[in-house]
């Protein structure tokens, strides 16, 4: 009995150091409040983003946004080599495909990718429907301004120099 006694007396040690040393990692980020999205509305792939939060107020950690989604709207399959992704239904019917399986979701459905999962999502409906959506960590807010650009431009838009931003924020399209 001493010695489990010995061992977590040990092991609580332990996790007290490493505890304190991932607390001195990093600052942590300051509260943040977010009454009305604050920034413009970015449109890309027939989307419109808001972003809420950015890696700068989270210090690092999340992006969160809400989308705005038309009917039959969403992207090609893909993948996410550096974040993890969360999609929380906030109006209308959207259709997830996750493992090769496709999953409708009404408000308050919630789906989580985790990064290298191959999928997509759609609106099933026929209004506009909207997602609360967060990556981590952060830095989507970046390929969402940088596509913006690219989609702002007059004429079709170069869908070589978007996939070229898209490689260089590690998103993989699948075919």
């Amino acid at each position: 009995m001493a010695q489990i006694s010995k061992r977590f007396i040990n092991l609580k040690k332990q996790c007290g150091a490493l505890y304190r040393m991932s607390m001195n990692a990093s600052a942590s980020p300051k509260p943040v409040w977010v009454p009305t999205p604050p920034g413009p509305v970015l449109k890309a792939f027939g989307e419109e983003v808001s972003i809420l939060l950015t890696g700068e107020q989270t210090d690092g950690k999340l992006t969160l946004w809400l989308e705005s989604v038309p009917p039959g709207g969403g992207p090609p399959p893909h993948r996410h080599l550096r974040e993890e992704e969360w999609f929380v239904v906030q109006e209308g019917r959207f259709e997830f495909l996750l493992e090769g399986t496709w999953k409708e979701m009404k408000p308050g459905g919630v789906a989580y990718i985790p990064r290298n999962a191959v999928h997509t999502f759609r609106n099933c409906g026929d209004t506009t429907g909207k997602l609360l959506v967060s990556t981590s960590p952060s830095g989507f807010e970046t390929i969402f301004q940088r596509s913006a650009d690219k989609f702002s431009k007059p004429g079709e838009p170069n869908m070589e120099a978007i996939l070229k931003v898209a490689s260089e924020h590690g998103i993989e399209f699948v075919t």
